[in-house]
C-alpha cells in the first residue's frame, strides 16, 4: 500500500497517459497485484478504455501475468501454479489477454521447475537473469546465452522452452556517462517514501537530454548496445529501459527517450544501429523468425547464485523461517479448504452457505498465499513491518477458511449450534472437565490416510470414540510445551477427501486412551562420555530399531528392521558464527551466507527424557550450552510409531518424525542440525526443486566460500545414499541443506543477524529475528527401492496433514450424526487415486469467463463481462504424475485414469475440458513456438497433448494435466 502511495500507482496513470501521446511508444508491466490495485481503486473510466486498447495495439504488454513475480528457490510448485493462475485468471476476465513470456529477471537462481511451468502455462519464451557470476561470465563470451531448455527430464522436448539470460547489465539501464559526472537515462530520478515531492523534483534526476549533449548520451547508448551484441547469437539486441520503481514520472522519461531513440535512427548508417520500442514479444518474435538452430540444456538448474567470490545468496533459503513455515500451513489450508467448498458445492446444491461469501473467505487466502511467493516475500528477504503485513494476511485469510469450513460442517450436519466452536488447524482444543470435546478430521488428499492427530487436553483419563461409539486408539501424554497440559494422540484412518468425526471423553477404564510413562535420564557432560564404556539402549517399532547412548544421550544408530542393515546415526547442533562488520570482511544477511570458520558444536551437556507408550515413543533431547545451564536453546523431539493390527501403517511406521525447538540465537548465528552417517555418500546430495523434481548436489570445491557455495534449498525433499541405502528428509517449510562431509547431512534451521551494511540498515533488513522455531522434518531409512515407493505420498503426506477442527458438547448433548456417515451411500463416495499420482486441485475458482476464446473477446468487447455473477458450476481439477520416466519399475508407469467414475462421489459428470495449467487456453488450440534444435530441425508448433476420449485421460510420468469439469445440475 505504502508503495501505491508513493510510486506504482504513478507508473500506471502516467505510463498510459504516455503512451497515448506516442504511436511509437510501448511498456511491458509484470505482477498484477500492484497492477489490479490500481485498475480496482484508482483508474478512471477513461483510462480503464485506454488499457483496452493499447493492449489490443501490442503496446501495452503483461508478461509472467502472475500475481507476483515469484521467487524460485523456495517455493512449492503447488503456490507458483496459484499464483500464476490467479493473476491470469484475471487478465482473461478482464481483457481476454494471455502472457506467453516470461520477466523472471530478479529471482534470486533459477530453478529448472520454472521453464517446464511456464511451457504447460503456453509461453514460447522464458526470460532469467540471476545466475552465478562466473558462469554468466563464460556463457557470454561463447555466446550461449540462450538456449532451450528441457526442464522436466521426463517431459523433456515435449516442454521444452526458449530460454533467454540476461547479460552482465542484468535488468536495469547502465547509469553511468563518460561525459558527465551526473547518471544517465533515469530522468524521473529515484521514488520517495512515504510521499511523492510535491514539487514533482525527485532525488538523483538525470542529465536531461539537450542538443549540447544529444550526440555524446547516443553515442553512449550505441557503444553499450554493440558491447552487447557480441554476447549473443543474432543482431537483436535487448536493451532493458528502467529498472526497480521506475517510470513513476513517465513524462519526462519518454521525452528524454524519444530525443536519442530519433537521433541515434536518423544516424543510423554512422552509428550501424537502429533502436525501436519494443515489449518483449518483440524482442522473441525477432529472435525466433531468424530461425537459428539453438543448443539444448537438460534439466539442470541454476541454483545456488553468487554476485562475488564471497556473495554466496544461499542464506534467505532458511531467513525467516516462521514465515516460511506459515506461508506452507497456509498453502495446506487452502488446499484443503477448496476441496472442502468443492463438494459442498456438488453436493448440497440446497445447502444454507452464501456461495459468494464462501468464495471471498477463501479469496482472502489465495492472494495471501499468491502474494507470499514474491522474491522478496516468503525469500524472507523484506523488511520486518513487510514480513508483518504477509504475516497478518496469511492470518487473517486461514482464519477466514476454517471459518468456513466449520460453517460447512454445521451446515452439512444440521447442528444446533451448541457450546463454542473452536475452527482451528493443529491447535489446542479446550478440555474442560465437564465438556466432551469432539473433533472433525478432514483428510484433503486423494488417497487413504493412516496417521496420528494431536490434540491438546487438560488430564489424562481420556477416551476416544468415533461416530458410532466404538472406542478408537488414542495415546495422552505429557506435553512438550506445558507443564499443564497433555498431548493425546489420536489414531486416525480417514479415506480420500473425506472427514471423520470423534468424540473425546474425560473419563478413564478400559477403553481409556494409553497412558505414556516418562524415564527421565540423567544429564550427561559430553566431554566425559569418550571416557566410559557405551551403553546403549533400544527404541523399536516394526520398521526400525533406533539405539541411543546413554552416556551422550544422543542416537547412536538405525537399523531398518526390513533389510537388518545397521547405519551409524548421530546428530548435533552446532552454529555458523558470522560477522557483521562491513570493515572486517563480507557479511551474512537476509540473503548472503557467508560464513568465517566452520560450524561450532553449540553444547556441552544433553538432558533426555524417553515418553514410550503402546502407540508411540517420543525422545525428548535437550542441548545445554554446560552442565550446569538451567535453560536449553535447542530441543530435538524424535517420535516413533506403531500401529495396532488391522490399520494400514506402512508410511507410519516407515516416518521417524523430529520435530526441532531451536531459538532464541544470539547474534550473528546460523544454526544447523547436523546428521552425520556411516553411509558412503561420497559427499553427493540430492534436492529438489520445488518440491516438483529431484536435482543432484555434487560437493564443489571453489577457492573462496566454499561452505557457503555448496547450500542449496530444499523446498520438501533431500537425501544421501550409498550403493545399499538411502536417508530421506521430508521437510513442511524450506530449508538451505548441504553436505560438509562423507556420511553428513546439515540442515539449516534458523539465522539470527545483525550487520552494519548501509544498504541493509536503510532498509531495515538486518534479520534481527530473537524467535523460537519449530520445524518438522519426517526421516526415512532403508533401501533406495522401498524408500522410492514411499517419499513422495510421504512429502505429500507431511505437507497436507489432515485439518482438525474442534467442538464442544455441552452436558449430555449428543452429536445428531447424519445417516449417511453410519451407511455410506453413493454420496460419500470417497476421491481416490493411486499412489503415483496427486490431485493438486479441486476448486471452484469462480472465473466469469467463456472457455470459448472467441465467445470470451466478443463479450468483453460488448463490455458483458462486468456484471456477470462468479461462476460456481465450472470446476477445477489438476492430476499431477509424481514419478520421473524409469524411477520405479511399477510407480514411473503411465496411468489411465477415468475422470467420471473418479469424481461419481461429487455427482455426475456432463463434460470435461482439458486446458493449459492455468486454465486460459483450450490445449487443442494452443500452439506453442517450436524453437530448432538439432533434435528438432523442422515442425515450428507444438501439437497439443493426446485429449481424453470417453473421460479417460492417460497421464505419464512428471505430467500435470489440467481440466475444467462440470457436473449435471441437481
Amino acid at each position: 500500500q505504502e508503495s501505491m502511495h508513493a510510486y506504482a500507482a504513478n507508473v500506471y496513470t502516467t505510463v498510459i497517459e504516455e503512451l497515448m501521446k506516442g504511436k511509437q511508444r510501448k511498456f511491458i508491466a509484470v505482477e498484477q497485484e500492484f497492477f489490479r490495485l490500481w485498475w480496482d481503486m484508482v483508474a478512471t473510466d477513461t483510462q480503464k478504455q485506454q488499457v483496452y486498447q493499447l493492449l489490443q495495439e501490442g503496446r501495452l504488454e503483461f508478461v509472467i501475468g502472475g500475481q507476483v513475480m515469484h521467487d524460485e528457490a523456495v517455493t512449492l510448485i503447488d503456490d507458483q501454479i496459484l499464483q500464476l493462475t490467479e493473476g491470469h485468471g484475471f487478465l482473461y476476465e478482464t481483457f481476454g489477454f494471455r502472457p506467453q513470456f516470461s520477466w523472471h529477471v530478479d529471482p534470486f537462481g533459477a530453478s529448472a521447475t520454472t521453464p517446464t511451468l511456464f511451457a504447460l502455462a503456453g509461453f514460447n519464451a522464458h526470460l532469467i537473469s540471476r545466475i552465478d557470476y562466473d558462469l554468466k561470465a563464460d556463457m557470454q563470451k561463447n555466446k550461449k546465452l540462450q538456449f532451450v531448455w528441457q526442464g522436466s527430464p521426463s517431459l523433456s522436448a515435449r516442454q521444452e522452452i526458449f530460454t533467454h539470460v540476461m547479460d552482465q547489465y542484468s535488468y536495469c539501464t547502465p547509469s553511468k556517462l563518460p561525459f558527465s559526472n551526473r547518471s544517465g537515462f533515469f530522468w524521473n530520478g529515484l521514488a520517495t517514501f512515504p510521499d511523492p515531492p510535491k514539487d514533482g523534483v525527485y532525488p538523483n534526476m538525470s542529465l536531461p537530454v539537450t542538443d549540447a549533449n544529444l550526440h555524446l548520451y547516443a553515442q553512449t547508448m550505441v557503444a553499450n548496445i554493440k558491447e552487447r551484441a557480441a554476447w549473443f547469437r543474432t543482431g537483436d539486441v535487448l536493451w532493458p529501459w528502467g529498472c526497480d520503481k521506475q517510470f513513476f514520472n513517465a513524462s519526462v522519461q519518454y521525452s528524454n527517450m524519444d530525443l536519442l531513440v530519433d537521433y541515434i535512427n536518423k544516424h543510423s548508417a554512422e552509428f550501424g544501429v537502429t533502436v525501436q520500442y519494443a515489449t518483449v514479444s518483440d524482442y522473441f518474435q525477432a529472435v525466433y523468425s531468424r530461425n537459428l538452430t539453438w543448443e539444448i540444456r537438460d534439466s539442470q538448474d541454476f541454483l545456488p547464485y553468487s554476485t562475488e567470490p564471497f556473495q554466496a545468496w544461499t542464506g534467505f533459503y532458511t531467513s525467516r523461517s516462521t514465515l516460511k513455515g506459515i506461508a506452507r500451513r497456509a498453502s495446506s489450508l487452502l488446499y484443503a479448504g477448496e476441496s472442502f467448498f468443492t463438494q459442498y458445492v456438488q453436493k448440497h446444491p440446497e445447502g444454507s452457505i452464501c456461495k459468494c461469501k464462501a468464495l471471498k473467505q477463501l479469496q482472502s487466502l489465495r492472494w495471501a498465499v499468491s502474494e507470499v511467493q514474491h522474491h522478496d516475500g516468503i525469500t524472507g528477504t523484506e523488511s520486518p513491518k513487510v514480513k508483518d503485513m504477509y504475516m497478518n494476511n496469511l492470518m487473517y485469510g486461514m482464519f477466514s477458511v476454517k471459518k468456513l469450513m466449520a460453517s460447512i460442517i454445521f451446515d452439512i450436519n444440521n447442528a444446533k449450534k451448541t457450546g463454542e466452536v473452536y475452527s482451528s488447524v493443529y491447535t489446542k482444543g479446550s478440555g474442560e472437565p465437564d465438556v466432551d470435546l469432539y473433533v472433525v478430521v478432514y483428510n484433503p488428499l486423494a488417497w487413504n490416510i493412516t496417521t496420528f492427530v494431536t490434540v491438546s487436553v487438560s488430564s489424562e483419563a481420556m477416551s476416544v470414540y468415533d461416530e458410532l461409539g466404538r472406542s478408537v486408539p488414542a495415546q495422552v501424554q505429557s506435553s512438550v510445551e506445558s507443564q499443564s497440559t497433555y498431548d493425546l494422540y489420536i489414531l486416525v484412518a480417514i479415506s480420500g477427501l473425506s472427514y471423520r468425526k470423534y468424540s473425546i471423553k474425560p473419563l478413564g477404564g478400559q477403553q481409556a486412551a494409553f497412558v505414556g510413562s516418562s524415564v527421565k535420564y540423567q544429564r550427561r557432560d559430553l566431554a566425559r562420555a569418550g571416557q566410559q564404556s557405551q551403553q546403549l539402549f533400544p527404541v523399536v517399532n516394526s520398521c526400525y530399531q533406533i539405539v541411543f547412548d546413554q552416556n551422550t544421550n544422543l542416537m547412536h544408530s538405525i537399523t531398518d528392521r526390513e533389510t537388518n542393515q545397521t547405519v551409524q546415526f548421530t546428530q548435533e547442533f552446532l552454529e555458523y558464527h558470522v560477522n557483521g562488520d562491513t570493515k572486517k570482511g563480507p557479511i551474512s544477511d537476509n540473503y548472503l551466507f557467508a560464513p568465517n570458520t566452520s560450524a561450532v558444536p553449540v553444547s556441552k551437556a544433553v538432558g533426555l527424557e524417553v515418553m514410550s507408550g503402546s502407540l508411540m515413543t517420543e525422545i525428548r533431547q535437550y542441548f545445554y550450552s554446560n552442565v550446569t545451564s538451567q535453560d536449553y536453546i535447542y530441543a530435538v523431539y524424535t517420535r516413533l510409531y506403531s500401529v495396532p493390527e488391522g490399520y494400514d501403517g506402512k508410511l507410519l511406521c516407515h516416518r521417524i518424525e523430529q520435530e526441532y525447538s531451536v531459538g532464541p540465537l544470539e547474534f550473528n548465528r546460523e544454526a544447523v542440525l547436523r546428521t552425520s552417517t556411516s553411509l558412503n555418500t561420497r559427499q553427493l546430495l540430492y534436492t529438489d526443486n520445488n518440491g516438483y523434481q529431484m536435482q543432484k548436489r555434487p560437493f564443489k570445491a571453489y577457492v573462496n566460500n566454499t561452505v557457503a557455495r555448496n547450500y542449496y534449498p530444499m523446498v520438501q525433499t533431500a537425501y544421501i545414499e550409498d550403493d545399499t541405502t538411502r536417508l530421506m528428509l521430508l521437510t513442511e517449510r524450506a530449508h538451505g541443506v548441504s553436505s560438509q562431509g562423507n556420511g553428513q547431512v546439515e540442515v539449516m534451521l534458523h539465522r539470527r543477524l545483525w550487520n552494519n551494511l548501509q544498504w541493509d540498515l536503510s532498509n531495515n533488513l538486518t534479520l534481527n529475528d530473537s524467535s523460537v522455531v519449530r520445524p518438522v522434518i519426517w526421516l526415512l531409512l532403508g533401501s533406495k527401492a522401498v524408500t522410492n515407493t514411499l517419499y513422495r505420498t510421504s512429502g505429500l503426506a507431511l505437507e497436507h496433514r489432515p485439518v482438525v477442527m474442534f467442538g464442544a458438547l455441552s452436558g449430555g448433548d449428543k452429536p445428531k450424526l447424519p445417516r449417511q456417515l453410519q451407511q455410506n451411500s453413493a454420496h460419500d463416495l470417497p476421491v481416490t487415486v493411486p499412489p503415483n499420482l496427486h490431485l493438486q486441485t479441486l476448486s471452484i475458482p469462480g472465473w466469469r469467463y467463456s472457455s470459448n476464446h472467441a465467445e470470451q473477446v466478443r463479450s468483453i468487447h460488448m463490455g458483458e463481462q462486468k456484471q456477470s455473477d462468479p461462476d460456481f458450476s465450472r470446476v477445477l481439477l489438476r492430476i499431477r504424475h509424481l514419478y520421473e520416466v524409469g524411477e520405479d519399475p511399477v510407480l514411473s508407469q503411465p496411468v489411465m485414469v477415468d475422470l467420471k467414475s473418479l469424481l461419481k462421489g461429487l455427482g455426475s459428470v456432463m463434460a470435461v475440458e482439458e486446458r493449459s495449467l492455468t486454465g486460459t487456453w483450450d490445449v487443442n488450440t494452443l500452439e506453442r513456438w517450436r524453437w530448432k534444435t538439432a533434435q528438432y530441425p523442422g515442425k515450428r508448433f507444438f501439437n497439443s497433448t493426446e485429449t481424453s476420449e470417453d473421460f479417460i485421460v492417460t497421464v505419464h510420468p512428471k505430467e500435470i494435466r489440467t481440466f475444467f469439469v462440470y457436473f449435471q445440475v441437481q
